[in-house]
């Protein structure tokens, strides 16, 4: 049986409850009028007195209205309190991790100023897409912490529907100074039904190793905690041990990227790029090992053997027909610093009976712009004098000077992807990368723009006078076996006629 107390309590809340809910604020002018009219002066003289009385007994006066609001909890307190919730309530969390992409270029391209009104916009957008009770927060520069207040169905479906929407509230402008920054993010998460201690640290630590998995298949990339990445990377040493086996075994090797005329649509060239077949791991890209082959001193012998097989590619496809005018492969600066790299070059190939005309030797434009190196120098002007095509890489990011670009014997500029994106819409880029073209229009120079992602901006590049473009709005890399295949498809899309009038979209 209820004792009074309990059913006094219980009274007494639910009075609460009315009184101080939005209903009562809404009839509480209405009660007041009623009893003036009912009751006269004195009703309402009772009512006015007996108000503040009730209030006061109820204890809504409890709360002070001019007391300083306790500071949001941290991120580790946000993760315990929601995961100590979900196990009491049988509700399910997650804890998201979203990181801006390259931010501490965008930080130096924008200045300080610039870049903290991206980052409160950023903010401003996690709130807007979350719930109420959800906690948003900044981890550090660039980086946001989102962890979900317990919900009732939350699966991994759900998870990366709502990283996906996080993602693209990121990843629309941000008007700096009247000028459109376009962004992209990497994100990261973790379920709790995914942990083993069920604790903040192991939440946060589980996410941040999916946002490193993210990043390093990026932009734009979202990758889901699995427990396999609780394994974290391997020490240096036994990696390097691990990527020189690689190298001699044949399991790092290069995949090929069209490369295409804007003004004809034929293929003018295809990039090398380096892939590791892992025997467990599978296929892992380059920016999960060229850290630590750098690190080991090992990137002139990778050099080495994605020149090899580049150029064995170029000639097997010659001997079976299939017309790729030239191979582009990245040259480190260590490879540049070899005395003895122009005789190398020469002699392979010579060994594959191709002409120099046929290579393309990659340099990024830090090296170029950073480099004092006479022999790097003379390396560049050496293989430009036998008859190599020589890109500046990444054109855009090293700020080389135009004496530099002069004074390597450059032929062609890649412009960086950071120009590239979302060219056909944002009228700043465009103009960046107008001012790319004259200037290199005076100095004789050719253009190839990467990074190119949709058919918008490869049609926007055309428009401006790019000469090529490259990306994946074009080709995804492939490896050489496939090259035949994908020339075949892209040459009978060139063949069909446009399609006019009604049913032609």
């Amino acid at each position: 049986m209820t004792s009074p107390i309990r059913r006094l309590t219980a009274l007494r809340n639910l009075a609460r409850s009315a009184l101080s809910g939005p209903p009562a604020l809404a009839f509480m002018p209405a009660a007041i009028l009623a009893a003036f009219w009912f009751g006269g002066e004195g009703w309402l003289l009772t009512l006015a007195l007996a108000l503040p009385a009730v209030f006061a007994a109820l204890g809504l006066f409890d709360g002070q209205p001019g007391a300083i609001a306790p500071p949001p909890p941290s991120t580790p307190e946000a993760a315990e309190r929601a995961l100590h919730q979900a196990t009491r309530t049988g509700r399910r969390t997650a804890c998201l991790l979203v990181e801006i992409d390259e931010f501490e270029t965008q930080r130096n391209r924008l200045g300080s100023a610039g870049a903290a009104q991206v980052l409160t916009r950023m903010r401003q957008r996690l709130q807007g897409a979350t719930r109420d009770g959800d906690h948003i927060a900044p981890l550090e520069p660039g980086r946001f912490a989102v962890v979900l207040a317990p919900m009732r169905h939350l699966d991994l479906e759900t998870a990366i529907q709502l990283a996906g929407r996080l993602q693209a509230r990121m990843e629309e402008p941000v008007s700096v100074d009247a000028q459109a920054i376009y962004l992209s993010c990497s994100v990261g998460f973790v379920l709790d039904s995914q942990l083993r201690a069920g604790t903040a640290q192991e939440m946060l630590g589980a996410a941040t190793r999916a946002l490193d998995v993210a990043r390093a298949h990026g932009p734009s990339a979202i990758r889901a905690y699995a427990p396999d990445m609780a394994q974290g990377p391997e020490t240096p040493d036994l990696l390097a041990d691990e990527l020189a086996q690689a190298l001699e075994n044949g399991q790092i090797a290069p995949w090929f990227q069209p490369q295409i005329s804007t003004d004809t649509g034929q293929v003018s060239g295809v990039e090398a790029l380096a892939r590791w077949h892992h025997p467990q791991r599978g296929l892992i890209p380059p920016a999960e090992f060229l850290p630590a082959l750098e690190r080991s001193g090992q990137l002139e012998r990778l050099g080495e053997v994605i020149l090899y097989h580049a150029l064995a590619a170029l000639r097997g496809w010659d001997d079976n027909g299939i017309e790729v005018p030239l191979v582009a492969v990245n040259f480190a600066g260590d490879e540049l610093r070899n005395p003895r790299l122009v005789d190398k070059i020469r002699w392979e190939l010579d060994r594959f009976d191709l002409p120099p005309e046929r290579l393309c030797i990659e340099v990024l434009e830090t090296v170029v712009a950073a480099s004092p190196d006479d022999m790097i120098a003379r390396n560049i002007n050496g293989l430009a004098a036998l008859g190599c095509t020589i890109d500046l890489d990444d054109f855009g990011t090293g700020h080389a000077s135009i004496s530099s670009i002069r004074r390597f014997s450059v032929n062609r500029l890649k412009i960086d992807r950071s120009f590239v994106r979302k060219v056909d819409r944002d009228a700043e880029q465009q103009r960046m990368v107008a001012a790319i073209l004259t200037m290199a229009e005076r100095l004789g120079l050719d253009v190839l723009a990467e990074g190119v992602e949709s058919a918008g901006e490869h049609a926007m590049l055309a428009q401006l006078g790019c000469s090529h473009v490259q990306g994946f709005g074009i080709a995804r890399p492939m490896p050489p076996d496939r090259i035949a295949e994908w020339l075949r498809s892209h040459g009978a899309r060139l063949a069909e006629p446009p399609r006019i009038g009604r049913g032609s979209g």
